[in-house]
C-alpha cells in the first residue's frame, strides 16, 4: 500500500495543545485561550493525559510531580461549551490505563456534547510508575491497547455490541448515546514504535508524533511507510493524516518544510508556565503569523 501524505502546503492546519495544564487547567484562562484560538483560525485544540505522576520525577518524564493536569476529557468539556467550531482532541490518552467501556462512553458523551467535534487521540504510554501506581501491568500494555480499542469500536458501532479478547470481554449490553460522528469519532495513534505504527494503518485516521524536529519527523514518516507496506489498510479509510507537535516554537519557512514532510496538522505547544495573559499573545502571534498565512 502507498501511504499518501499529502504535500499541500495551504492545508496545513495547527493544533494547541496543553489546553489541560498550567494556566488553561484554571476556567477563566481556558475559556478565553479557547476563544482565542477559534478567533485567530487554529483548527483544534488538544489535551495530554498523565492520572498520576511519577515523585520524584523520573528521567523519562517531561513533567514535574506537582505540575497542574486536569483529566482530558472533561477538560475537554469546557472549551466545548464556549466555541462553535473547533475540534476538541485528546492527545493522548493513556489506553491501556482505563477501562475500555467506561472511556468509551465518556469520549461518547463529550463527541454529542461538542457536536460531533472530537478527535480521539491514543497511545500506550511509557511511564512504567505511572502503571504499577494504577495497578495495571506495564508490560503487556501493546496488547492492551489492541484489546481496548477493538471493544470500544465495538460498542459504537455494532448494532448488538460484543467483543471477546484476551484481556477484555463483553456482551449483552448497550451503550447510548453513541458518538455524533459515525460509526466513531476520528482514532489517532500516538506513539513512536513499530506498534504504534502499525495501528495507526489498521485501526486509524492519524498518526500523532509528539515533541519532534524535522529530522525525526521524516525519521517517523518512514516507519509509517514501512508499516504501510507491511499491513492492510480497511477498505474507505483513506489517507492517513499526520499530526505533529515541533520540538520548538516555528516560524513560517520551518512550517512550510514540515507540510513538504506529509504533516497535515501542526499541534503548537506553548512555552510552559505561560500566564493567561502571555498565553493569549502566544495564540494571536501564531495567528497572524502562521495560520493566516497557509
Amino acid at each position: 500500500m502507498n501511504l499518501d501524505l499529502r504535500k499541500v502546503i495551504n492545508l496545513l492546519s495547527f493544533g494547541l495543545f496543553a489546553m489541560n495544564m498550567d494556566a488553561c487547567s484554571y476556567p477563566a484562562t481556558a475559556a478565553r485561550v479557547a476563544h482565542a484560538a477559534e478567533t485567530a483560525g487554529f483548527e483544534s485544540l488538544w489535551a495530554g493525559e498523565h492520572v498520576v505522576l511519577p515523585d520524584p520525577r523520573v528521567p523519562a518524564s517531561m513533567m514535574d510531580p506537582d505540575d497542574r493536569i486536569l483529566d482530558p476529557v472533561v477538560a475537554l468539556t469546557f472549551p466545548a461549551a464556549r466555541t462553535s467550531r473547533i475540534r476538541l482532541g485528546t492527545g493522548i490518552i493513556i489506553l491501556p490505563q482505563r477501562n475500555p467501556l467506561v472511556l468509551a462512553k465518556e469520549l461518547a458523551s463529550l463527541d454529542v456534547l461538542s457536536d460531533g467535534r472530537l478527535l480521539i487521540g491514543i497511545g500506550v504510554g511509557y511511564l512504567e510508575p505511572e502503571f504499577r501506581a494504577l495497578g495495571i501491568p506495564f508490560a503487556d500494555r501493546s496488547a492492551r491497547s489492541d484489546d481496548y480499542l477493538a471493544a470500544m469500536v465495538a460498542v459504537w458501532s455494532q448494532k448488538r455490541p460484543a467483543y471477546h479478547g484476551r484481556l477484555f470481554s463483553f456482551e449483552g449490553v448497550q451503550a447510548h448515546p453513541q458518538p455524533a460522528q459515525r460509526p466513531h469519532p476520528p482514532i489517532v495513534m500516538g506513539g513512536a514504535s513499530p506498534a504504534a505504527y502499525r495501528r495507526a494503518v489498521q485501526a486509524a485516521s492519524g498518526w500523532y508524533g509528539f515533541n519532534l524536529d524535522l529530522e525525526t519527523t521524516a525519521q517517523q514518516l518512514a516507519g509509517l511507510r514501512e508499516a504501510a507496506e507491511r499491513y492492510e489498510r480497511p477498505p474507505g479509510a483513506g489517507a492517513l493524516e499526520i499530526s505533529v507537535t515541533p520540538v520548538r516554537a516555528i516560524d513560517f519557512e520551518t512550517a512550510k518544510r514540515y507540510a513538504e514532510l506529509g504533516v497535515h496538522r501542526l499541534i503548537l505547544n506553548p512555552p510552559r508556565h505561560l500566564d493567561e495573559e502571555a498565553l493569549v499573545r502566544f495564540v494571536e502571534n501564531v495567528g497572524d503569523t502562521l495560520v493566516g498565512k497557509m
